[in-house]
């Protein structure tokens, strides 16, 4: 059965803007102005809460985020409280009460993602924070492909992002007083004593707000030792360095073994060698533990010698 190219062409359409979509944010290997970093370690679902409170309500945000995958049906479909959808790596989740209330408000919403066929992208920019504020050390990343529709829009949504600031901090892995997945049944109260708790925690809320470019933006704090310059730098010297040394060891060895290997054989066919024989220089290597013995022995007497008081011999 022939297959008509017009289908060929459909599909390869639908599935090659997915697999180029998926590759276009790797945590592990972000390249800026020739630094290396690898964010892995950090990945994850984790959850940050945000709660606004003004005259007429009361807001209470959950941002769920995993910065190195889709976050998945469990953590962005959360039925009563809103879905945001499988394909998206940070979503917030919202539960508005007005102060008088009436018009209780839950819903989803996403902020960085794929779309819901997994075509797109999330639109990767990279910064590093020194050509910001000199003294200041890390990588900001910018993710889009979400959506928002805030109170003044006139119900029209309008596109969302985040931007996050990996900043140095040689004494935090990036994971203190995170929330995980697993703690998102939570009732509201607990959620907010859980935020009080976090305030200290590696990953802080900045804002979510309208910005310039029409866009409403995420900003969020994560300090990590990820984000140093130095520990990127010496992870990279010390797996250069091992494998230096095990390409090393591992050439010796070939060597030794293609040596030993070729002359057995030599003398095998050459001289019908057998058992000992068959090595190369074996007689050398039987004296070997005699010659070790020797040297031992030869030492010992040396530092007894070295050690020994001079004085008169008797006569």
């Amino acid at each position: 059965m022939r297959i008509q190219s017009s289908g060929v062409t459909l599909l390869l359409s639908s599935v090659l803007p997915s697999l180029s979509a998926a590759l276009t944010f790797d945590c592990s290997h972000i390249n800026v102005d020739k630094y290396k970093y690898d964010f892995s370690p950090l990945s994850g679902v984790h959850e940050l809460y945000h709660v606004n409170e003004t005259e007429t309500a009361v807001t209470n945000t959950t941002y769920v985020l995993n910065i190195c995958k889709n976050l998945g049906s469990k953590a962005a479909d959360r039925g009563d409280d809103g879905k945001c959808g499988q394909t998206k790596r940070i979503c917030g989740f919202v539960n508005r009460h007005p102060t008088d209330g009436n018009g209780s408000q839950r819903f989803g919403f996403p902020i960085v993602g794929l779309d819901p066929m997994g075509g797109g992208s999330m639109e990767p920019e990279f910064t590093r924070l020194a050509t910001i504020d000199p003294d200041t050390e890390g990588v900001r990343v910018k993710l889009a492909g979400g959506e928002f529709r805030g109170d003044d829009d006139e119900g029209k949504k309008k596109d969302a992002a985040a931007v996050i600031d990996f900043t140095c901090d040689p004494g935090r892995s990036g994971l203190e007083g995170l929330v995980t997945e697993e703690d998102s049944s939570d009732a509201d109260e607990e959620k907010r004593r859980r935020d009080e708790k976090s305030r200290d925690g590696s990953l802080q809320f900045k804002s979510f707000e309208l910005g310039e470019d029409d866009t409403y933006i995420l900003k969020l704090d994560w300090r990590t030792r990820y984000a140093c310059d130095d520990y990127q730098r010496g992870k990279q010297n010390n797996s250069n360095s091992w494998g230096f040394f095990t390409w090393m060891i591992i050439i010796v060895f070939l060597c030794v073994a293609a040596y030993l290997i070729f002359g057995s054989w030599l003398n095998y066919n050459r001289y019908s060698a057998r058992g000992w024989d068959l090595l190369p220089h074996g007689d050398t290597l039987r004296d070997v533990p005699y010659l070790m013995k020797d040297w031992v022995r030869s030492v010992i007497n040396t530092l007894q010698g070295s050690g020994s008081r001079g004085g008169y011999s008797a006569v």
